[in-house]
């Protein structure tokens, strides 16, 4: 591999070059939803950041295994170790199979992942599809003296885990840290330690996801989960486990507690993060009434929201933000991003319209290596759209007459484009509807572009001012160029 790619390592809390365990190989686990509601922002942003490490990997041409879960049983209200599971507890609402609930809601998942241009996995394994596996880690750690069973329950034993090895070594914090921050809840008179988590949960008698298992009929501990899909589809150990920043802890630091107290090592060369996002500079939450699913974006139909935003522009908004800085979710910066995507469109389809020249005064070599640069260093997307923004630029001085470029500089200005704007961004182009807008309208705008054409060729200031802001006025754009006036209709 010619590229050097860093990634930032939230283990070693640095960047580090990227080295597969078993080149050209890669194995990448990334936590998926729980399925029990409607997709939204906060679903889109690790499915983007993941999704476009995915496609960069593979360009560089690498193998990858990519494994995102579905949790469609054992992840209780509040992220707890007690209370009802969020997907029985929808299913009782709506009086449906939980399972119907998790199917409905995973396909809806699906279709907005979709609309926004994020590849399906390699592989989508659901938790209840795998509770053997699950039993048998929790058998391992049993075994091993790193759990205890209590009432029907098992529980991690974090006190004896902590002495033995660094329970924190993820997040930061300490065991006395966590102990001083865990509530004590109703019915946690069954753990030793109330920073202890659940491997395996004793049903009770109403909890109507259960299963049989050697310590009674339960359910297993939602961290369990992904350890154990995560070692079946890539092994004892694997490349990289993402997710968003909310799951380092408890859900991160307890996967590499259990992987640990299970084979004794950790199953993850590299953890990597994305940061949150934000609603107009507030948490996203129920609570606030900023809780925007990803349909309400693409419909405008969130009381917040001033129209509706395409799926691509949603993708693109994303992609300025670097994935471990936040981003904040706003009318204003949505639409500036919109006009920054059209830009970006515009430019490419520019490209077809340029005719190549004896002799190129731009450089266009520069523009790629400066792309992969950037890709390069942990995945700098929003440096990689400035770059791209050069390059509109660049092909805007052409059409206009400032600069020529030879055939051979602008196949390589086209493929440039096409790979990092399309498959490495995972960008589309969404101008369908416009272009039959501006062919219904062409033919009397290009009338009126003759006139104005004329006026200027007689000196008639006037009118050929008039005409450009009349057009202007009703939302078309003149670009004069050399060979004449081009026009398109913004929205």
């Amino acid at each position: 591999m010619e590229h050097q790619l860093t990634i930032y390592n939230t283990l070693s809390r640095t960047k580090e070059v990227f080295k597969p365990l078993h080149a050209p190989h890669v194995g990448m686990y990334v936590c998926g939803p729980t399925v029990y509601g409607d997709p939204h922002l906060g679903h889109a942003r690790p499915a983007i950041t993941f999704d476009i490490l995915f496609r960069y990997l593979k360009h560089l041409g690498y193998k990858v295994r990519y494994v995102r879960n579905i949790t469609d049983v054992g992840h209780l209200e509040h992220d707890a170790d007690e209370g009802e599971d969020k997907i029985a507890k929808k299913a009782r609402l709506e009086q449906l199979e939980p399972m119907e609930v998790a199917q409905y809601y995973t396909n809806r998942y699906h279709e907005a992942m979709d609309a926004l241009g994020v590849l399906r996995p390699s592989i989508e394994p659901q938790a209840s599809g795998h509770i053997i596996e699950q039993i048998e880690l929790v058998k391992e750690i049993l075994k091993n003296g790193y759990a205890y069973e209590s009432k029907g329950s098992v529980y991690f034993d974090v006190a004896k885990y902590n002495h033995d090895h660094h329970y924190g070594k993820l997040s930061g914090r300490n065991l006395d840290d966590v102990l001083n921050t865990t509530r004590e809840l109703d019915g946690q008179d069954e753990k030793r330690n109330p920073a202890d988590f659940a491997l395996w949960k004793n049903a009770q008698p109403e909890h109507i996801m259960r299963w049989p298992s050697p310590w009674g009929n339960g359910f297993p501990g939602w961290h369990c989960e992904c350890t154990a899909m995560g070692r079946k589809y890539l092994g004892e150990h694997f490349d990289i486990h993402g997710g968003g920043m909310d799951l380092i802890f408890p859900h991160h630091e307890c996967e590499i507690a259990q992987s640990v107290a299970s084979q004794g090592d950790d199953m993850v060369h590299y953890w990597m993060h994305n940061n949150m996002l934000t609603v107009n500079g507030q948490k996203m939450g129920k609570s606030y009434n900023n809780f925007i699913t990803l349909e309400q974006l693409f419909t405008g139909t969130h009381p917040l929201l001033e129209q509706a935003y395409t799926p691509m522009t949603i993708r693109f908004f994303t992609l300025q933000a670097h994935y471990r800085s936040t981003v904040d979710f706003g009318n204003e910066a949505l639409k500036a991003a919109e006009k920054g995507l059209a830009r970006l469109m515009d430019a490419v389809s520019g490209l077809e319209k340029i005719t190549p020249a004896q002799a190129s005064t731009v450089d266009v070599k520069q523009l790629r290596e400066k792309c992969y640069e950037a890709m390069d260093d942990d995945l700098n997307t929003p440096i990689v759209i400035a770059h791209l923004f050069d390059g509109a630029k660049m092909v805007n001085n052409i059409l206009a007459g400032n600069d020529t470029i030879t055939a051979a500089d602008l196949e390589e200005l086209k493929e440039t484009f096409h790979l990092f704007c399309f498959d490495i961004l995972g960008l589309k182009a969404e101008n369908a509807s416009n272009a039959a807008r501006e062919e219904a309208f062409g033919h009397v705008v290009d009338m009126l572009l003759e006139e104005r054409a004329k006026a200027k060729a007689n000196k008639d200031w006037a009118t050929s001012d008039k005409i450009r802001n009349e057009l202007t006025a009703l939302g078309f754009e003149i670009k004069d160029g050399k060979d004449g006036s081009e026009w398109k209709l913004n929205k």
